[in-house]
């Protein structure tokens, strides 16, 4: 579905149908209120949030949205994660179906303690 290859994530958006931007822009909004000290980047050619490291990714397809919070986000979330295709670092949310945003966020908060837990041990060596 991606046209080119972005730069920012405004650009990421900016290459789809209205009606995915407004998903996207949605998931956007619900990882920055769970993650307001992240910063955007564009890694892999899917929109990023950075800090202490990748904390997630996201990308539109054809037939849903694809969300890649790492193997520790999907397996915290096993249980709300039921009732989606997961791998071991990848969530699929179909677009036929509503996008769970409130799920997206709890999962992004999960990964940014996992990132300051990391850090703590890191510090701790």
């Amino acid at each position: 579905m991606q046209t080119n290859q972005a730069t920012t994530i405004d650009d990421y958006i900016a290459q789809f149908p209205e009606h995915i931007q407004k998903i996207l822009q949605k998931i956007r909004a619900a990882i920055q209120q769970a993650a307001p000290e992240a910063e955007e980047a564009v890694r892999y050619a899917m929109p990023t949030f950075r800090f202490q490291g990748n904390l997630v990714h996201f990308a539109a397809y054809k037939n849903h949205i694809g969300f890649y919070p790492t193997p520790s986000g999907i397996e915290a979330f096993k249980k709300e994660l039921a009732g989606f295709q997961t791998s071991k670092g990848a969530i699929q949310f179909p677009l036929d179906k509503p996008m769970p945003y409130d799920l997206i966020s709890k999962i992004v908060a999960f990964r940014v303690q996992d990132a300051l837990n990391r850090a703590k041990k890191k510090a701790k060596k």
